[in-house]
């Protein structure tokens, strides 16, 4: 953490430690009180900001999520390129990113001039503008399986409007879901995401409720990543009810645990074979991974799916992409989606803007991406092994994720092994040391993120490490 120099760096988790594991690492590795202590005191405005929205915000945060930042939630004033700025003058390399929408880093200024010309025209008009079908038109051609799109604004609306199609398509009513994947918030959907050992063995082979006040999530059907015995054992026992198997092909949310090879085609097969639509949730690796998305960077094209977060350049979007014979019963009119602001002209006008920049020189954003991301992931990984630590770098480029643990994980109960409380010190001292990072350890880039502040990033780690 630097003051107000620009050479600064030296919103869908658990963040527990679930394991109850001893990784036999001295509890002040990272000299947690000391960190806490400095960042402390270099945020004082923060923390009178938290102190007074508390009176009047519920939990003084607008996410949940976000009450997990250590030691208390930051207020920020500014986000330039890879950099952010707290309300006390304090600068941070951001892998953040707002959870994942700024692909472009913050203030990107194609996005801002398309924001300022779309403001003098109209904020809103409840009605057809030419932004609509163009931005419509861009991603049918960058997604695999967009025949057609339809618009909404977060990633948890666009996830229901998919499940909803897909049970208009089967005349079906359940849905196979993973444990440790996340899908938005909605009852229907949140459940069996991160749940502790004993809701586990309680439950029964059930879905698991998250929180308080959720309907009971009978329309579930929740096994374990990877396994494909279990996908099978539940077409078998339920198959006539299930109307689609949705997944984030690459579990950003628990771990950034990948599915092992075969098995994405092997749930697009048995999709197939049962009558069932395969949903990609690409709501963290649309536009991510791959302007195409994960679909693209793996090659396996789902029927639906979902994307929000980078789909925006920044801006509330979400999309869902599909086929002709799906989608067009959002069309016809025979599936009801709908929404006062969908398609909003100053949202649209920066997606478009994002898209065109994500596109040009035949996908050199991304080139670079991937190989800043492998740079720093890597490198770190190299770090933190070398100084005897038992670290996991999981994902890749533009997404990935750290843990503390002996081996990499499979599946969402493997990920427990994680020593979250090393992980939480490692990220106060990160935070100390201008850099900062998710609470759950997953990381994101930009493609304002230059080789300097990979350098940077990495020389920051050293400290960190001491």
């Amino acid at each position: 953490m630097r003051g107000r120099g620009p050479g600064a760096g030296g919103g869908r988790g658990g963040y527990c430690d679930n394991s109850g594991l001893d990784m036999a690492t001295p509890p002040n590795r990272w000299n947690a009180a000391r960190r806490e202590e400095s960042v402390r005191s270099k945020t004082g405005g923060s923390l009178a900001r938290y102190a007074r929205a508390q009176k009047s915000l519920a939990g003084g945060v607008s996410t949940a999520l976000r009450r997990s930042a250590r030691p208390s939630p930051l207020y920020f004033e500014r986000g330039s390129g890879a950099r952010i700025t707290d309300v006390d003058g304090n600068v941070y390399l951001d892998y953040t990113l707002a959870w994942g929408p700024l692909i472009l880093g913050h203030a990107p200024e194609v996005v801002n001039r398309a924001i300022e010309a779309q403001l003098g025209k109209g904020h809103t008009f409840g009605a057809q503008h030419d932004l609509e079908y163009e931005v419509a038109e861009m991603l049918c051609r960058a997604i695999p399986c967009a025949d057609l799109v339809a618009f909404a604004n977060s990633g948890t609306e666009i996830v229901q409007v998919a499940l909803r199609v897909a049970r208009a398509a089967t005349g079906r009513t359940k849905y196979l879901k993973f444990e440790g994947h996340y899908h938005g918030w909605d009852d229907s959907v949140l459940v069996s995401y991160r749940p502790t050992r004993q809701q586990i063995e309680a439950s029964g082979g059930a879905a698991i409720p998250v929180g308080l006040g959720q309907r009971p999530g009978r329309e579930a059907v929740a096994v374990e990543w990877n396994d494909r015995a279990a996908v099978e054992r539940a077409f078998d026992e339920a198959g006539a009810d299930i109307a689609a198997i949705v997944c984030e092909p690459l579990l950003c949310n628990s771990g950034c645990l990948a599915a092992e090879p075969g098995v994405l085609a092997f749930l697009r097969e048995i999709s197939s074979r049962h009558g069932a639509l395969l949903i990609f949730d690409e709501v963290i690796t649309g536009f991510r991974l791959a302007l195409g998305g994960a679909q693209q960077h793996y090659g396996i094209v789902p029927d639906l799916a979902t994307f929000a977060k980078a789909a925006g350049g920044g801006l509330p979007l979400s999309v869902l992409a599909g086929r002709r014979e799906y989608m067009g019963l959002i069309g016809e009119g025979k599936v009801v989606h709908a929404g006062t602001l969908n398609g909003n002209p100053i949202v649209l006008a920066a997606a478009k803007a994002a898209l065109e920049e994500l596109s040009q020189d035949d996908g050199a954003a991304y080139r670079g991406l991937w190989a800043r991301g492998e740079e720093l992931r890597t490198g770190m990984e190299s770090l933190l092994r070398t100084a005897g630590l038992p670290v996991v770098a999981a994902g890749g480029g533009p997404v990935f994720h750290i843990s503390f643990q002996e081996r990499p994980a499979r599946t969402y109960r493997e990920s427990m092994a994680a020593d979250t409380a090393m992980y939480s010190d490692f990220a106060l001292a990160l935070l100390d040391e201008g850099v900062l990072v998710l609470p759950d350890g997953r990381w994101y880039l930009s493609t304002a993120h230059g080789v300097n502040d990979v350098e940077q990033t990495l020389e920051a780690v050293r400290r960190a490490i001491g």
